[in-house]
């Protein structure tokens, strides 16, 4: 057993005065030692925390001490060392941004799709009836999707709403969301139900959990994460590698963060070209003047810019 864990989780439960209620949140979270990024709004809360098996236990009982968060469910993975440098909570209108006009438009605490445990995806998603919708970022289905998977060209899942018109053409087939952990197939299937779709499912606990208790058969390539270890391995039965680095197109598996953090891409870059480009995307990021250091994992942890300067 490892020293450490790292928690993925969220719920959809309604917190009242939950900008004061993130305030203490954060007190208690830094009290026990963890670390992390936890998002708290009036709809619920969304986190990926990290810290000794005793803080992390501390955490978890914490939360289903309160019981409005119940229904949590806690995505375990043991590390070698904390998945983050430092603690923050924050308050939020959405623990994700829908991208919705009206933001109470879809409720995920009263409508969403149908719920597959990982085994009932697995046997569910190669039917002739079926298509398996991947409701995540570019940057994150081009390192790793189910095979066959239908993916979305977004930036961010508040364009997902946009692309309900170009979905259409699946509504009469059962539709079988998967996201990371879950939570951003909450809200993607309750969208798509409320535009009329009719059979909607989801991942339940998404493709972390789906690793870890049916093997993670067919999906392919890694499983983005937002922490400090970037992309994790999910298939043990038959993994391939599907990403390619953008400046040479050779296989890698490595994603990064460009160096300059006026740009601060995600994308896939090999060993060879991260050390001639210095992890920068482009020989123009490669000379920016505010060009990070590069240690050879592409993380950065966030620092105050200069004034009028956007990173």
């Amino acid at each position: 057993m490892k020293a450490y864990q790292t928690l993925l989780y969220y719920c959809y439960s309604h917190i009242q005065d939950a900008e004061q209620y993130a305030a203490d949140h954060l007190k208690f979270c830094k009290s026990i030692g963890l670390t992390g990024r936890i998002i708290i709004a009036d709809e619920g809360l969304n986190g990926t925390v990290s810290g000794t098996v005793e803080a992390c236990t501390a955490y978890m009982d914490y939360v289903y001490a309160d019981g409005r968060f119940g229904a949590t469910e806690f995505k375990i993975d043991e590390v070698d060392e904390p998945s983050f440098i430092k603690m923050h909570c924050r308050y939020k209108k959405e623990i994700v941004y829908s991208g919705l006009r009206d933001p109470n438009y879809i409720d995920p605490t009263k409508e969403t799709g149908k719920h597959l445990e990982p085994t009932e995806f697995m046997e569910m998603k190669d039917r002739d009836d079926v298509v398996v919708l991947d409701v995540r970022s570019n940057y994150e289905h081009s390192i790793g999707k189910f095979k066959n998977a239908v993916t979305l060209d977004i930036e961010n899942f508040r364009d997902f709403p946009a692309m309900i018109n170009e979905l259409a053409q699946y509504k009469d087939k059962k539709i079988l969301t998967y996201c990371t952990g879950g939570i951003k197939c909450e809200k993607a299937s309750a969208l798509l139900l409320k535009e009329g779709f009719k059979d909607v499912y989801q991942l339940h606990g998404g493709i972390i959990k789906y690793g870890k208790e049916a093997g993670g058969k067919d999906f392919d390539g890694k499983c983005y994460v937002f922490d400090n270890r970037i992309a994790v391995d999910v298939n043990q039965v038959n993994p391939v590698t599907i990403s390619t680095c953008r400046n040479c197109g050779k296989t890698t598996s490595k994603m990064i963060n460009c160096a300059n953090p006026e740009c601060n891409e995600h994308f896939t870059q090999c060993d060879e070209c991260g050390t001639a480009l210095e992890g920068a995307c482009s020989t123009a990021c490669q000379n920016h003047p505010r060009k990070r250091a590069y240690d050879g994992t592409g993380y950065y942890v966030k620092v105050p810019q200069p004034v009028g300067l956007k990173g």
